[in-house]
């Protein structure tokens, strides 16, 4: 009876023990070293492409990069509260919103102008407008998975993670430039910012003699976004599933095509919420699951890696960096703007 589940692991685990090697040793340079512990990731997987063609290892490849993903998108739902959103009040809230909403539309239409496939402007949109990586390797995964779709995941996760690296270090310098007080230079981080990390160092620069401010309303600001990753996620799902089923997705696999329209993983993330939301869950649970969830994605990121070879990458060209650039720089204008007649009309 216990035969099938062991000779299952079996199968997966020489990609299980791969993928988990890089990402240790991702994890390895990023503490002693600093920089992004993903692009890390991605970077030494990229370096073992060869070994994905042994059919040894694929079944754990693709384990990590799909299922060990869901799993750990689902996770992010521990980190949210609702209690958090209601405290950001309706005008920060809709600034955010809109912000979010006006990036992803961006997206689209670059994608539509460059003649780019619409699943690259969603992916790249989302990745910017909610939360870097994470929103793309969430995204990609509901899209049709054709190999230019892996491709482009792989290059924009590459993109929001140098771009919001380099805001996290000129982000502050333009807030003072602008005349924002701690508390709304934490705003402006928390909805431009792409990936989590950054946004609370951002923060964290402007946290002086205990003033947390900054970071406070920034990392609130950041979880709002993160919690819009789901009714998004959900949408594009609903959305690009049937025409992915009538006009058929490149080699379209099993698992793809008996997935069930609203994906098991949100239903688990909006589970998670509402488990956060109640306050059953121990806030040593929550930073453990916290720190899975981060685990789970730098894995799925170093699977995608070890699929992707640097000849694919750069057959993409110059659109994603393109688009990834202007998407980057409206979110920043669109919120810095929003903010600054907000404090002209209070």
């Amino acid at each position: 009876m216990l035969r099938a589940p062991w000779n299952h692991a079996r199968r997966l685990a020489p990609g299980l023990l791969l993928c988990a090697v890089v990402a240790l040793s991702a994890t390895f340079v990023a503490e002693h070293y600093g920089g992004p512990q993903l692009l890390y990731a991605l970077l030494i997987g990229l370096a073992f492409h060869f070994l994905s063609r042994d059919p040894k290892i694929r079944p754990g490849i693709d384990f990590c990069g799909r299922t060990l993903l869901r799993a750990g998108v689902a996770l992010l739902g521990l980190r949210i509260t609702f209690t958090q959103i209601s405290a950001l009040g309706w005008g920060t809230g809709a600034l955010t919103a809109l912000g979010v909403a006006s990036t992803i539309v961006l997206g689209l239409l670059l994608a539509h102008l460059l003649r780019r496939p619409v699943a690259e402007g969603l992916v790249s949109g989302c990745a910017v407008g909610i939360c870097g990586a994470s929103a793309a390797l969430a995204v990609s995964s509901v899209l049709p998975q054709t190999r230019e779709n892996e491709r482009f995941t792989l290059l924009a996760v590459v993109g929001v993670t140098l771009l919001s690296t380099l805001a996290m270090v000129l982000y502050p310098l333009v807030s003072s430039l602008m005349g924002l007080t701690p508390a709304q230079a934490g705003v402006f981080f928390g909805a431009t910012i792409h990936d989590v990390a950054q946004v609370v160092a951002a923060g964290m620069m402007l946290s002086n003699a205990g003033d947390t401010a900054a970071a406070d309303s920034a990392t609130v600001i950041k979880v709002f976004r993160v919690m819009l990753l789901m009714p998004v996620v959900l949408l594009v799902a609903m959305v690009t599933r049937q025409p992915a089923r009538a006009a058929g997705a490149d080699d379209p696999e099993p698992e793809e095509l008996s997935m069930p329209l609203v994906p098991g993983f949100l239903l688990a993330f909006i589970m998670c919420m509402l488990l956060a939301t109640s306050g059953l869950v121990p806030a040593a649970v929550s930073s453990m699951a916290s720190h899975a969830s981060r685990w789970l994605l730098v894995v799925a990121i170093a699977a995608a890696g070890v699929k992707t070879s640097f000849e694919d990458l750069f057959q993409l060209g110059w659109t994603p960096v393109a688009m990834l650039v202007t998407e980057t720089l409206w979110i920043a204008l669109f919120a810095g703007s929003g903010l600054l007649l907000m404090a002209r009309l209070s």
